[in-house]
């Protein structure tokens, strides 16, 4: 019975060896692309996205039709001066509470993107105004300001100055729109 089982040990040991490789007939492999994957140049031209309009690559980086991004929050004022003079005249406030309004970071956000120009007191005289970089930066106290015009500004631009929408969050620049009006107290 010993010399059965060792037998028929053997045989089987043989077999499976002997089944596991065949070199006329190459054994198949599960999902092959992980193992030899294609090769693609790189930067060429794909059809992943091809639109139904022809465009090649475009359609997988259009956003879907009707959404936001998040964390956006419409402003309903348009960059018009007549806008400007409308924010101006209805005077409105901030949407943040007196608990959310933090004047130590309104305060460091005036000083990262608002100092160089505006000067740390809002007295017009930043270090490029000193430098003669740029000039006319009106000072706080010369200005017919309110916070929703100070907002409004510092979303669009006006005259010489940029937009700040991209770097600063809507409740961020209405921060600085409270810090540039206890500014404007102090002058």
């Amino acid at each position: 019975m010993k010399s059965l089982l060792k037998i028929a040990f053997v045989f089987g040991s043989m077999v499976s060896l002997s089944s596991c490789k065949d070199d006329l007939k190459p054994n198949y492999q599960y999902m092959p692309n992980m193992y030899e994957s294609v090769a693609y140049e790189t930067y060429s031209e794909s059809d992943a996205f091809n639109s139904p309009t022809g465009e090649k690559g475009k359609e997988g980086q259009i956003p879907a039709q009707g959404s936001i991004k998040r964390g956006f929050v419409p402003y309903e004022y348009p960059n018009t001066p007549e806008a400007l003079a409308a924010i101006k005249a209805l005077n409105p406030k901030s949407p943040l509470d007196a608990t959310q309004v933090d004047m130590k970071k309104g305060e460091e956000l005036y000083g990262i993107y608002c100092a160089i120009c505006h000067g740390a007191e809002g007295n017009g005289k930043g270090k490029l105004v000193t430098q003669e970089k740029f000039l006319g930066v009106p000072s706080y106290a010369d200005r017919v300001i309110n916070e929703g015009s100070v907002f409004h500004v510092v979303t669009y631009g006006l005259n010489s100055m940029g937009s700040h929408a991209n770097q600063l969050s809507q409740e961020e620049r209405w921060l600085v729109a409270a810090y540039v009006m206890q500014l404007k107290s102090k002058l």
